[in-house]
């Protein structure tokens, strides 16, 4: 399967296909100085199979989690990059989940002012979504991605077997995104979860979820408007975990829980929680509101006194609503 994203400046093909890590060469040339990034997290036989197609191949291994998402690792790549002589001309391959496509993009954006890059997303969550949209970051003193770019790879590879060696737990995880975007977008993605074992209809999930963001990206790849319904839940998911996350929470967990709140019908929330179920999912969460909110006022979303949230009354449509931040408070004292 392949997709292609169609941007004002810069366009690039999404390439779904089962045995692809052993064929990178065949999307992109790896005649010149490759480094590839990923954590301790990645089977080490995928980087081993990437470097063996890479006549010039380095590799760097960072230590699984948000934590790498940091100054001091992005400093550590910098200088890797500096002390092997990369240019312009020379590539960066993210081989891993979202936080590794995440950091590997922003080296790339910010290195020279700007070296290729390609992502080989490897887990549910960032198959799924985070491979594509050109988001890349770093985050600054607890707060997500705070600092970062709108930078796109030159292509992305999906090679759905890497999925096979997932923890149970973290393959739920990025299915959260899967279901987020049947509920903003394409009502027909939670068909696939009632229907059937996700993970026998993966290829159809990654595949369906791909094209409602990169439809929502095409039409508005800065996040001028309607790409913020691409936040559902992430506001209050960001939040709780930065609050909790990094010691017990997943990212598509802490998502899941941000959305709830968010939808305005009984029956429509009733028909998620028996996914959540499904999926393996908490829907709910003891929190300090007061400690989140803290976190969410320092959001990107914040403009003044307001932020934007996105709410979901039927399965496929979603609206932006503009509030006080302090209204925002008090809902998630009473939500809690």
């Amino acid at each position: 399967m392949e997709l292609r994203v169609n941007l004002t400046h810069k366009s690039y093909d999404i390439i779904i296909e089962h045995g692809m890590l052993r064929r990178i060469g065949d999307y992109t040339n790896l005649n010149r100085k490759v480094l590839v990034i990923s954590d301790d997290g990645v089977p080490q036989q995928y980087v081993d199979t990437v470097l063996s197609q890479c006549p010039q191949g380095y590799s760097v291994v960072v230590k699984q989690g948000e934590g790498a998402k940091s100054f001091p690792v992005y400093e550590s790549l910098c200088k890797k990059l500096l002390e092997l002589g990369f240019s312009r001309t020379d590539l960066i391959i993210a081989l891993g989940g979202g936080v590794i496509g995440d950091l590997s993009g922003f080296v790339a954006a910010t290195y020279l002012r700007g070296i290729e890059f390609i992502g080989i997303p490897t887990t549910t969550l960032s198959q799924i979504d985070s491979s594509i949209g050109g988001k890349v970051a770093i985050n600054l003193e607890s707060v997500k991605n705070i600092v970062g770019s709108f930078y796109h790879p030159s292509v992305v590879l999906i090679d759905p077997d890497t999925l096979k060696t997932l923890p149970k737990r973290h393959f739920a995880n990025g299915l959260v995104e899967a279901v987020k975007a049947g509920l903003i977008y394409d009502a027909s993605i939670l068909d696939l979860f009632e229907q059937n074992d996700p993970e026998n209809v993966i290829d159809q999930i990654i595949y369906r979820s791909l094209l409602v963001k990169k439809d929502v990206v095409e039409k508005d790849e800065k996040e001028q408007n309607l790409r913020k319904i691409l936040n559902f839940g992430h506001t209050l998911g960001h939040g709780i975990e930065t609050v909790y996350g990094l010691h017990d929470l997943l990212h598509g967990e802490c998502v899941a829980i941000g959305m709830m709140p968010m939808l305005e019908d009984e029956a429509l929330r009733q028909r998620v929680q028996r996914i959540y179920e499904k999926l393996g999912l908490k829907s709910e969460i003891d929190y300090d509101p007061d400690a989140v909110y803290q976190v969410m006022t320092r959001d990107k979303k914040v403009q003044g006194n307001t932020i934007t949230i996105v709410k979901v009354k039927e399965a496929g449509h979603a609206r932006l609503e503009k509030i006080d931040t302090e209204d925002l408070h008090q809902y998630l004292r009473k939500v809690q």
